[in-house]
């Protein structure tokens, strides 16, 4: 079994109607995904609307979900300033989060000795396991292979790194060239599927706050040798991964209308994501009642 599970919900950040944090929602939500198959959450990442939280919202985020959940939480800390992730780094720990997840510094565009330099700082500052976070198309630099074997050799709690850069190969590399406990995760729920077939030990989700039970049966199945049921699996989430994000509704919005839909604490994201339309959220329940159709039924896999 992974360090934290094969499927990891990347949560969303519950807003009140005016917009100010919503931590009792957020203890709703994550209570939710526990119990729906999550077998571990990212709080204040991507899908969480990290970046327009205030330092004080973030951490009393990571506090509130620690305390609701029996799961393994892991706080995003990372941002575009060194020191200032050394410092939210400093307080998931004192927090109780589980580990770390760390972005590629965005907009600064570093080099691969800078970013090395950022990474190996921020892992110094805590004892706890860290993820990188490798998402070019959001940070506009990629850590890419070379660097991330580096990392996972040279740095002992470098355990893992999300890979939402599309590049399987890649990731294979990555995953052939570290030592055997570190451990690569899809980025991309579309590319969930692929990444177990070249090794990777599971994803860091949006839509499995929908369809997590979905995501573990796959995963679980393509691991017993049961590759056909796999790839139906993954048929019936093609609806899903082309919905959860888009550029007309890019991510968090999908997400949040599809909790909206299941009942849960979501609220709209704040600017400068623009308000989810009514059509939105129609669209997120026939997501929903569809997957509900075209899901096998469960089976246990020996």
């Amino acid at each position: 079994m992974p360090r934290f599970g094969a499927v990891i919900t990347a949560m969303i950040t519950p807003f009140n109607d005016d917009g100010s944090l919503d931590l009792e929602g957020a203890a709703v939500v994550a209570l939710h995904l526990a119990a729906t198959g999550s077998d571990a959450l990212v709080v204040a990442g991507t899908t969480g609307e990290g970046p327009v939280l205030t330092d004080e919202e973030r951490i009393d985020l990571f506090r509130a979900v620690v305390e609701a959940v029996d799961v393994q939480v892991i706080a995003s800390t990372g941002t575009n300033d060194t020191a200032h992730s050394v410092a939210m780094t400093k307080a998931a720990t004192a927090a109780g989060a589980a580990g770390v997840l760390v972005v590629t510094p965005y907009y600064n565009r570093p080099s691969p000795a800078g970013l090395s330099a950022h990474f190996r700082t921020v892992a110094a500052a805590t004892d706890l396991p860290v993820v990188l976070y490798d998402i070019p198309v959001r940070s506009g630099r990629r850590i890419g292979p070379a660097l991330t074997i580096e990392l996972a050799r040279e740095v002992s709690n470098i355990v893992a790194v999300k890979d939402a850069t599309g590049d399987v190969a890649g990731a294979a590399t990555v995953i052939a060239e570290t030592p055997e406990d570190f451990e690569v995760y899809s980025g991309d729920d579309a590319l969930t599927l692929p990444f177990a077939a070249i090794g990777g030990v599971g994803v860091i989700s949006v839509a499995s706050h929908w369809a997590a039970g979905q995501f573990s049966e796959m995963l679980a199945s393509y691991r017993a040798g049961e590759v056909e049921r796999a790839a139906a699996i993954n048929h019936s989430l093609a609806e899903s991964y082309s919905f959860e994000s888009s550029d007309e509704f890019p991510n968090p919005v999908p997400a949040k209308a599809a909790c909206r839909a299941l009942g849960l604490p979501a609220g709209q994201c704040r600017l400068p994501h623009a308000p989810a339309p009514e059509a939105l959220d129609d669209q997120a329940r026939s997501v929903l009642a569809k997957l509900r159709q075209l899901s096998p039924a469960p089976q246990s896999v020996a």
